[in-house]
């Protein structure tokens, strides 16, 4: 992995641990093995490295919803495997923490891919649910936008939820609460 590469991955698991304030240009190089000379000849400075890091994680979470959601299967059952699939609660959505820090959120270069980002799933949800709907799976009275957008709120207040709780218990009972919500619905 190169100098450049082992920067932009410990800048983002710093993030994801402790948030842009706690993610100091002396910790990214501690933990990435490389001098301060070699960080600024990658990148201008942490916002940079920074905005790289998160536009990564960005472009890795939108390929990694797509394979659920762009997979086989109903509508139900793409967004079951979304919801359901594999991941550390407790450490919490990698790009929904950043919204609870002031500083990314402040930051209107920073804010953009995480912005884009929830944009772009809430819509990948939302032709989904048009799809079942479309199909017959859901109703026609189903509203896709606005569904999409709960499933999303449920899914990142279960990150929240679970946080306080130091448990998955919380994360795990919001998205079986909205599943049932969406099974309810189908009339397939």
């Amino acid at each position: 992995m190169s100098t450049s590469e082992r920067l932009i991955e410990s800048t983002r698991e710093l993030l994801w641990e402790r948030g842009y304030v706690g993610t100091s240009p002396k910790a990214i190089q501690q933990r990435a093995g490389a001098g301060q000379g070699s960080m600024y000849h990658h990148f201008s400075g942490k916002p940079d490295l920074a905005l790289a890091a998160i536009r990564r994680t960005a472009d890795e979470m939108r390929a990694a919803v797509e394979t659920w959601l762009g997979g086989p299967g109903t509508a139900l059952e793409r967004i079951t495997a979304y919801l359901r699939r594999e991941r550390d609660v407790l450490k919490g959505c990698p790009i929904g923490r950043l919204t609870q820090d002031p500083d990314v959120m402040a930051d209107p270069v920073l804010r953009v891919p995480v912005d884009e980002m929830f944009a772009w799933v809430r819509e990948r949800l939302a032709e989904v649910l048009a799809q079942g709907r479309d199909a017959g799976e859901f109703p026609a009275t189903l509203d896709p936008q606005a569904t999409a957008s709960t499933v999303m709120a449920v899914l990142q207040g279960g990150y929240v939820l679970a946080r306080a709780a130091g448990s998955p218990e919380p994360f795990t009972r919001a998205v079986d609460g909205v599943l049932g919500l969406l099974a309810a619905q189908a009339t397939a």
